[in-house]
């Protein structure tokens, strides 16, 4: 059950089955419906999510109502409003499941002893952290530099496998676009 999860971190850091074995006790399954909410904004993240299965997102949400979505996260990948979690102040980020979902939960307080306990997984947390702000930097200079064309062809190459799973509605919002002008795009074979 925990095999995607403990080949994720071996990909970073190696754990002995002792300290495989107390990182697991901090871990508890969740499952998510499509549309329930991992986190809102406002509350005050706990934890960070391991995505087993499904397909969660990470949004804002503008005055007018409209999502903002920052970032999918298909099985393998993390989610969590860290400014929230590191401040512990109320979060400004939406997580929710695009579809049934099972995650993988680790509470900070857990985390945090962990740190100690099995200090590779510190490592492990910080190379993930480093490699966030990688993809968020590379992420804003393409929505402040490059055409809608460039922007959607980088969604391909960074989720090729939600392509067919995802409503042109999410992929506009990611890429910075009305549905309109990506459906126009699309239609105009640019990409």
């Amino acid at each position: 059950m925990y095999e995607l999860l403990l080949k994720h971190i071996a990909m970073h850091i190696s754990l002995s089955p002792d300290e495989e074995r107390d990182f697991l006790k901090a871990v508890t399954v969740k499952k998510l419906r499509k549309k329930q909410f991992l986190l809102q904004e406002g509350d005050i993240s706990k934890g960070s999510a391991f995505v087993h299965s499904g397909l969660l997102k990470i949004y804002s949400m503008d005055r007018n109502g409209v999502e903002h979505i920052i970032q999918f996260v298909p099985p393998g990948w993390w989610a969590a409003d860290m400014k929230s979690l590191k401040t512990q102040q109320p979060g400004t980020l939406f997580i929710d499941a695009i579809e049934d979902s099972e995650i993988f939960w680790i509470r900070k307080e857990d985390l945090e002893q962990l740190y100690t306990q099995i200090p590779a997984l510190e490592r492990f947390f910080r190379i993930l952290a480093e490699n966030s702000v990688i993809n968020y930097q590379e992420r804003l200079i393409g929505t402040l530099s490059l055409p809608a064309v460039e922007r959607y062809q980088a969604f391909c190459s960074k989720y090729p496998s939600l392509l067919e799973k995802l409503p042109q509605k999410y992929v506009a919002s990611y890429i910075g676009v009305t549905p309109e002008f990506l459906s126009k795009m699309l239609k105009s074979k640019m990409v």
